[in-house]
């Protein structure tokens, strides 16, 4: 049944939450599951996705909506439980919001009702850590005398924010990476050790920025800082401090974001003499209908032949695939016409990362 399929959605997106360290999104998708079985406010609010598959993330929209709510400040009384806007969440208390996130989501069902017909759009700046490492590895691969600039072209943009992980600052440790002054600090970037090509790496130096989203977002608009920062888990203060720096950055420096599906936005994209060219994604592989994916792959195919030395091509992932009965989220990176490599993996968010040992399955083809 619909309603049943629902909340055993939102039950699963509460663990995952859980698994990710968000508490508080945890313990209010655990209500909120509750509140659709009992055909409470949640469950008018979501009617119309009761039957939406998991990749629709009708539970994360439901946060973001509320969050928004309480970001505008419409929902003063669920503000003070959210630490984004200066609240206290008290995790041996996990119970203590739901009654004001229920209050809030019954007074403004138009509002989390509008909300809930747009995709879930983070732009989670962490996944540049693994953007970054990918850019380092291929310009040692490629050796040249220095770093070529790179083209940058991304797919599932969103708001374009990764486009400036030029900008980004890394560190780990004793290891950092990126222009000290930066707003933008991904710290904790590596679990133990970071590859071996990525200390003393020289800087990358991006002189083209191009994105494509179905939905894109304008990240200096009031409203589409908005929609990102609704998509933030409320009791990460990291991750909202690292998109506020972004969005900072994003004020200064233009990365346009086109309106176009992955293979149209590849059709025009091509190689060029002295530079990288490099096209990059993040966890957005599961949004792309089948047969749009295999006309990207296609145009992909398509500039790996055109790659020389002269005008190299990249192509960055950072998708999950399941390795054996896990389920991963690996850096793979394929230079030219060469076989694919798997460089690292990390969490959801891109921090921390890790390197894979030499026996690891995932580096083998049949894994």
């Amino acid at each position: 049944m619909p309603l049943a399929h629902a909340v055993a959605m939102f039950r699963h997106q509460a663990d995952a939450c859980a698994e990710l360290g968000s508490p508080l999104s945890a313990a209010l998708l655990r209500r909120a599951a509750g509140d659709l079985a009992a055909g409470g406010p949640c469950a008018e609010a979501i009617a119309g996705h009761e039957d939406a598959p998991g990749p629709d993330a009708v539970a994360l929209r439901l946060l973001g909506a509320v969050h928004a709510l309480v970001l505008s400040g419409l929902a003063p009384d669920l503000a003070a439980h959210y630490p984004s806007v200066g609240g206290h969440f008290d995790p041996a208390a996990p119970d203590a919001p739901w009654p004001a996130f229920r209050a809030a989501v019954a007074a403004h069902l138009p509002f989390v009702r509008e909300w809930l017909t747009r995709p879930p759009q983070t732009n989670e700046v962490g996944r540049a850590n693994l953007l970054l490492t990918g850019l380092a590895w291929a310009q040692q691969q490629l050796a040249a005398a220095s770093p070529l600039p790179v083209r940058l072209h991304e797919l599932g943009s969103s708001a374009g924010l990764n486009l400036l992980a030029d900008r980004f600052r890394c560190t780990s440790g004793s290891f950092s990476y990126g222009p000290p002054d930066s707003p933008v600090v991904l710290a904790d970037a590596w679990q133990g050790e970071p590859p071996a090509w990525l200390p003393g790496a020289p800087p990358q130096r991006v002189t083209e920025r191009r994105g494509c989203d179905p939905t894109p977002i304008d990240p200096r608009s009031a409203e589409g800082a908005l929609a990102l920062r609704s998509y933030v888990w409320a009791d990460q203060l990291p991750r909202v401090q690292r998109l506020n720096g972004a969005l900072a950055l994003a004020a200064e420096t233009p990365a346009p974001v086109e309106r176009l599906g992955a293979a149209a936005f590849l059709r025009d994209v091509r190689t060029a003499g002295g530079a990288l060219t490099v096209v990059w994604h993040s966890i957005m592989r599961q949004y792309v209908p089948a047969e749009e994916w295999r006309a990207a792959e296609g145009e992909l195919a398509r500039l790996a032949a055109a790659s020389s030395p002269a005008a190299p091509f990249l192509h960055l992932a950072f998708e999950p695939r399941r390795v054996g009965a896990a389920h991963r989220f690996l850096l793979t990176a394929r230079l030219g016409t060469n076989p694919q490599q798997t460089l690292a993996e990390a969490r959801p968010h891109g921090l921390p990362a890790r390197t894979l040992a030499p026996d690891d399955p995932a580096l083998h083809p049949s894994a």
